[in-house]
């Protein structure tokens, strides 16, 4: 039986997850489907659109993310800090903004008088609604309800669009985390999709070179990685807004990955091919 997420998410141990999404219908999400001589390749910008905004309105940070044919990737980070220093206007705001929310909530947002009663009971679904801004759960249903109504809106069908609910991964430590970083935003190389990282589509990295206020988790913006007593310390992953390591030294590391032949991948990058600070100049 699958493990229940309550056993799988513990925000004491570490908030970074990895999220994996795959497409129930002849395996295709988007792209080119030769089965129906028709794309649905635009479908790759309605992920990346609402990625974007259930940034803006959870408190749950997009680290990286590629969105491929018939399946996307998310490496997440749940800020359950700043979920619980929200008041109740910035809970209510951010909420109202994805759903409905019950007439209590609507009539405080339009400014109605409230009784002391009344007011009791909205603050009892405001603190529900904090819980439900740095839940993994909530986030990706979201976003898969949403893409699915779409889809099946487009081709004019129902039924299941998602292949079964969202697997995924805790990530522990600062290693690894760069490691699920890197196979994330190589995956339309591994695919043979795109030769180089930069020349992907869809993806964080293609995202992070081309337009600055991204959106996503940033990187350090020193060139220090750390004092002599950091280093020391156990690694861990750290609580901070940003990732740990310069973003040049993040695209070296890319780089030296997507170099590596790997037996169960199609595509790696050439071997010949200049370094990537050099490539994206």
């Amino acid at each position: 039986m699958p493990t229940p997420r309550r056993r799988q998410v513990c925000l004491d141990v570490t908030p970074f997850y990895h999220c994996v999404t795959r497409c129930v219908r002849q395996a295709f999400l988007c792209g080119f489907n030769k089965f129906t001589n028709t794309s649905a390749d635009h479908r790759r910008n309605w992920i990346e659109d609402r990625l974007l905004l259930l940034n803006e309105v959870f408190c749950i940070q997009v680290v990286g993310y590629a969105v491929m044919s018939n399946h996307y990737h998310v490496v997440l980070k749940v800020d359950r800090e700043l979920a619980n220093q929200l008041n109740r206007d910035e809970t209510i705001g951010r909420w109202l903004r994805l759903y409905k929310g019950p007439e209590l909530m609507q009539r405080y947002a339009k400014g109605e008088s409230l009784s002391q009663v009344e007011l009791q009971k909205l603050d009892k679904i405001v603190a529900n609604c904090k819980a439900e801004l740095h839940s993994i759960s909530r986030f990706m249903g979201n976003l898969n309800e949403h893409i699915a109504r779409r889809s099946n809106s487009e081709d004019q069908c129902t039924g299941r669009f998602w292949e079964s609910r969202f697997k995924l991964q805790a990530i522990l430590d600062l290693p690894a985390l760069l490691r699920t970083l890197c196979y994330v935003d190589l995956n339309p190389v591994r695919a043979k999709v795109a030769e180089t990282p930069e020349k992907s589509q869809h993806t964080s990295i293609k995202r992070r070179l081309e337009k600055p206020a991204h959106g996503l988790m940033s990187f350090r913006r020193n060139n220090s990685i750390g004092s002599k007593k950091e280093n020391h310390v156990k690694r861990e992953v750290p609580i901070e807004h940003e990732i740990p390591i310069p973003f040049q030294a993040y695209l070296d590391l890319l780089d030296w990955t997507g170099r590596q032949l790997k037996t169960n991948k199609r595509g790696r990058i050439d071997a010949q091919a200049a370094p990537i600070i050099e490539r994206i100049g």
